[in-house]
């Protein structure tokens, strides 16, 4: 194994010795537990921030983290171009045909010798295409188009979902999410509006907590409705129509629906839905390398969705238990105009809840930016870590000079020697200054993995995504074929049909407003699970949906689905309009009788608690935790044993360390007092030479009694001159032993430290299936009756409208 090979440890560079401007064998390795505390990563243009920033995200990949990049360039679409095989084949589409031209070469022929330049570069960084392959199979890379079809799209505005019940109950986060989406939503119409005095921000901040705590999802056309017709008559102590009349309220709508209907607005609609989760793990649980290219986007609708991205991001944030290990990684490649000093876009506040509060969940967040002078200072003193390239602007330089100053907590802070030090930096050249690290260090950044092209036109990001991601059609939840049978609609404006007496209806909640409310039977029950050896206590509220089926047995559980939204999301009553499917013969009141007792033996019978098992780490899957979601925490469970054990490691071989550290700085002392003796000794011997040879040529008496005694005097000199060499000699000596001492102990604390690292991969983790069958006499059936259920019309068949589609593994 290379020894920078270890998990945990990123593989940046090399050391750079500014003094012999020249590198150094000595790699530097960043301990990725050390970006929980942030980085910035700041440069002038050309100064190689997008190749450093490349080589964090290929070493967060390597050690299974997951990354959302945030792409305003169209560089980080690079990380998609690291080939294994590394063959002239797998270049030629992408290289600069212009170059080529130039270079007097056919495409064909320059791919081969960037090929060939690429494997020379790595070699030259200790890196073989091996290492590619290791990358391309610890992580899925993607790359997403909000608001084209060139990439994988995300349909930002099908749905302004109900934020998490963690975003809900935090009274502060639940207004800020409130507060930016109202902006940024604002914002892709051109107005920058101010929360307190816009009526326009205010009326939507309304509609949105209204409908939010409520915990109803939200659509653009259902926000644009209650937008024309909001579901309250007053806004803080004033009427509705005082603070904003009907006429103006039709006004800021059709604004609101012009947005909606101009050209090519639809590509918002289309694609995965908005989900961070899914965005860092497929669905296996595999971590992803996740870019979001905006590039193609302008300004309003770049701020929009970044906005939108930073909101679902802060939500499953919230959702995760605490941690001290690095566990997922936000970086963004230019973060100027997106968090300023002075300004206060909609996306400022959400970078700065990121900033102080992702650390205790272990999300790392990396911004990189060209002019420190535009990036707001608070963001700057919450960096624990900077990378600092070269620079030109003097405004940029004392903004960096302060910014290190606030962030070396009472340490000695040299402003003179760091202006030097950054002043002399080259390209691909960085200072790293960490509050981790007792002293900064300058390195070069190694070779890139990943093939550099520059930014990516639409066609190459095209050529990149799959076929189904660039289509824009959305991944939805397959219907069984009784689901996508095509029943006769009713007239809109007849209303629900009619349904015998006696049977209870309910309707699931519609994500869209143009549906087709399909009849199915719908039954609600408390299971409850006991199992003392495996510590299972659990009680559960589950929700099924059956198709009704041709035939004699109208009903068959067997065919259910179990919903994923919950039973309180479900509304009594049939929907108050809309196009309907008939409703079968087979519902009476009979039936409905009998619909209850076959739910009943089908829940006893095949409703059990499925639980997973992993034999390495011991650990078990808790009630209700998916197998992909019990191989993610198995991953993070594997980092936060290994820090912990590294941790145990430096602990106990600390004291050691510290006691040849201070022999170290003893030794040292040492030699500079032999050193400054020894000097004295030269000087004072030299003195007394001159003085008894000058004596002796020049005096009156040239073998006088004062001159014997003179050269008596410079010949002890010269005794003592040599003993002073021998103690500086001996001084240095012992110096050396302890630097090797010291340097025995580091390397055998590295070696027990490599043993540690045992690689482990939670996609090739064989789990064990454990299963809890219902405590007997332990369930209880709440409710069964006929569901109504929604679907939208596509043009590849009828699509489930009841809950957000799944983004494709």
């Amino acid at each position: 194994m290379t020894d920078y090979e270890k998990l945990g440890a990123f593989y940046l560079g090399k050391r750079y010795d500014m003094a012999a401007g020249a590198l150094a064998d000595d790699l530097v390795l960043y301990d990725s537990k050390d970006l929980t505390t942030h980085a910035v990563i700041i440069g002038m243009t050309g100064s190689g921030k997008t190749g450093l920033g490349i080589d964090i995200i290929e070493e967060a990949a390597i050690d299974r983290i997951p990354v959302i990049a945030i792409d305003p360039k169209g560089d980080l679409g690079n990380l998609l171009l690291a080939f294994p095989d590394l063959k002239g084949t797998d270049l030629e589409p992408w290289v600069n045909r212009t170059e080529a031209e130039h270079a007097g070469l056919s495409p064909a022929d320059f791919a081969a010798q960037q090929a060939e330049f690429w494997r020379k570069g790595m070699a030259e960084w200790d890196q073989g295409v091996e290492r590619i392959a290791k990358l391309r199979e610890a992580a899925e890379f993607a790359i997403y188009t909000p608001g084209s079809t060139a990439g994988t799209p995300i349909a930002v505005l099908r749905s302004f979902a109900v934020p998490p019940e963690a975003i809900r109950t935090d009274a502060d986060l639940f207004r800020e999410r409130v507060q930016t989406t109202a902006t940024s939503v604002l914002a892709l119409l051109g107005m920058e509006a101010d929360p307190l005095t816009s009526r326009e921000h205010i009326l939507l901040a309304n509609v949105l907590q209204r409908a939010w705590t409520a915990g109803t999802d939200l659509d653009l056309a259902r926000l644009i409705a209650q937008v024309q017709d909001p579901p309250f008559e007053t806004i803080g102590v004033m009427g509705l129509e005082q603070v904003f009349p009907k006429k103006d309220r039709f006004g800021f709508a059709m604004q609101l629906n012009n947005l909606l209907a101009a050209p090519g607005f639809e590509a918002w609609m289309q694609g995965v839905p908005l989900d961070a989760s899914r965005l860092l793990f497929t669905e296996s649980g595999k971590p992803r390398v996740s870019v979001l290219s905006i590039a193609h986007l302008g300004d309003q609708e770049r701020m929009f969705f970044v906005t939108m991205l930073l909101n679902d991001l802060i939500g499953w944030m919230r959702q995760q238990p605490g941690t001290g290990t690095l566990r997922a990684i936000l970086y963004m490649d230019e973060i100027a105009g997106y968090l300023p000093p002075v300004a206060n876009p909609a996306s400022k506040p959400l970078f700065l809840t990121l900033l102080k509060q992702a650390r205790a969940f272990g999300l790392g967040v990396v911004l990189s930016t060209q002019n420190p002078a535009d990036l707001d200072y608070k963001a700057l003193s919450n960096a624990g870590t900077w990378f600092l390239g070269r620079l030109q602007a003097e405004r940029d330089k004392a903004r960096v000079m302060e910014g290190l100053e606030g962030v070396s907590q009472g340490a000695t802070f040299d402003r003179n020697a760091m202006e030097q030090l950054i002043a002399g930096l080259g390209k691909r050249t960085f200072l790293l200054h960490s509050v981790h690290e007792s002293r900064p260090e300058v390195f070069q950044t190694r070779w890139t993995m990943s093939y550099l092209a520059g930014p990516l036109t639409r066609e190459q990001i095209r050529k990149l995504s799959p076929a189904a991601g660039a289509s824009g059609a959305p991944a939805g939840k397959p219907a069984s074929a009784a689901h996508a049978a095509e029943p006769p609609v009713t007239d809109p404006a007849a209303g629900p049909p009619a349904v015998p007496p006696g049977v209870p209806q309910y309707h699931l909640p519609a994500t869209d407003a143009d549906v087709v409310w399909v009849p199915g039977v719908l039954g609600v029950a408390d299971v409850a699970y006991t199992n003392a050896k495996l510590g299972v206590d659990q009680s559960e509220r589950v929700v099924h949906l059956a198709p009704f089926l041709e035939g004699p047995v109208a009903v068959d559980w067997g065919e259910a689905d179990a919903l994923d939204i919950g039973a309180e999301q479900v509304a009594e009553g049939a929907p108050a309009a809309g196009r309907f499917a008939r409703v079968p013969t087979a519902v009476t009141a009979k039936g409905l009788a009998e619909w209850h007792k076959s739910y009943a033996r089908w829940l006893r019978t095949n409703q059990a608690l499925v639980l997973y098992r992993s034999a390495a780490l011991r650990v078990l899957s808790t009630p209700g935790e998916s197998e992909r979601d019990f191989r993610v925490r198995l991953q993070q469970e594997a980092r936060e044993q290994r820090d912990a054990r590294v941790a145990a490691l430096r602990e106990k071989y600390a004291p050691k360390v510290q006691a040849l550290q201070l022999k170290l700085e003893q030794a040292r002392a040492r030699i500079a007092k032999e050193q400054g003796e020894a000097s004295a000794d030269k000087l004072q011997t030299a003195v007394s030479m001159g003085s008894a040879i000058v004596g002796a040529l020049f005096g009156r008496s040239r073998l006088s009694s004062t001159n014997i005694s003179r050269m008596g005097t410079a010949a002890r000199g010269v005794g003592r001159m040599q003993k002073s060499a021998g103690d500086v000699a001996r001084a240095e000596g012992g110096a050396e032993q302890v630097e090797a001492r010291l340097a025995a102990l580091e390397q055998e604390i590295e070696a027990e430290i490599g043993r540690v690292d045992s690689g482990f991969d939670a996609q090739q983790e064989p789990l064990e299936t454990v299963t809890v069958k219902p405590k007997a006499g332990a369930l209880q059936v709440h409710a069964v009756g006929l569901a109504w259920m929604p679907w939208r019309e596509t043009p590849t068949g009828r699509q489930p409208a009841w809950s957000a589609p799944s983004m494709p593994s």
